[in-house]
């Protein structure tokens, strides 16, 4: 994790409305930066890499949070307002462009997945749902687009 991710987190912090708020963005961009860490070819040092975001969060946010809690954080309930807000989405659009927010749900069901095999439970719960919706309606858009284009096309008849 280096010095320009670490200001970038920050400062989509700082546009949180409350303290909360900018708590809760801080979990959910730290922790979407750490999962997209994990998409290499390379191989990692998890004890290094978790003691120097484990020291990030310690120093920005206090005791009590860790990258564990983190990722624990973004597979409950409470992180569903940070999901679904729209400022959110555009302040971390542009704070953070090295994670893109089309990005955001493989991240999230990476983290779900790994919870999985962590715990031998099936994931389910108010994130896996969020997910749900998110695949549907996408299948939606993408039928009406087709549909759109065949009827343009005169195809569709």
């Amino acid at each position: 994790m280096d010095t320009i991710i670490k200001e970038q987190i920050l400062a989509l912090t700082r546009q949180g409305r409350t303290r909360l708020e900018a708590t809760d963005w801080f979990r959910v961009a730290t922790g979407l930066h750490y999962l997209a860490g994990l998409m290499t070819s390379e191989a990692i040092d998890f004890k290094r890499v978790d003691r120097d975001y484990n020291r990030f969060i310690y120093h920005s946010v206090g005791g009590g949070h860790t990258i564990t809690s983190v990722l624990q954080f973004m597979s409950g309930a409470k992180v569903l307002p940070v999901l679904e807000s729209a400022r959110f989405t555009a302040a971390f659009a542009q704070a953070c462009p090295e994670v893109p927010p089309d990005s955001i749900p493989f991240l999230l069901e990476l983290n779900l997945g790994v919870a999985k095999n962590l715990s031998k439970l099936e994931v389910a719960g108010p994130v896996h749902d969020w997910l749900q919706r998110r695949k549907a309606q996408a299948q939606a858009r993408a039928q009406t687009q087709s549909d759109e284009g065949e009827a343009a096309s005169g195809h569709g008849i």
